[in-house]
């Protein structure tokens, strides 16, 4: 069923990543109406200099439900 990926700069530990993994995957289930099961969350740790082009290949901007395409300058 679900798979969120996000997409962050470099630099978040570990155990913050998956905290917040959980607390996005706990929401989701509740909101949805689905077992925890379903779902999985993925990290991808992308440099600043490279934040455009991940942009770009990854993110659909008629798909954003919420908030603006950040864009490094």
């Amino acid at each position: 069923m679900p798979h969120i990926q996000i997409g962050l700069f470099p630099g978040v530990d570990d155990e913050k990543k998956k905290d917040l993994a959980e607390k996005i995957a706990n929401m989701a289930s509740e909101e949805l109406g689905k077992p925890i099961e379903y779902f999985t969350v993925a990290y991808k740790d992308v440099k600043p200099e490279d934040w455009n082009d991940f942009a770009d290949a990854n993110v659909d901007t008629d798909e954003i439900v919420f908030g603006e395409l950040f864009r490094m300058e």
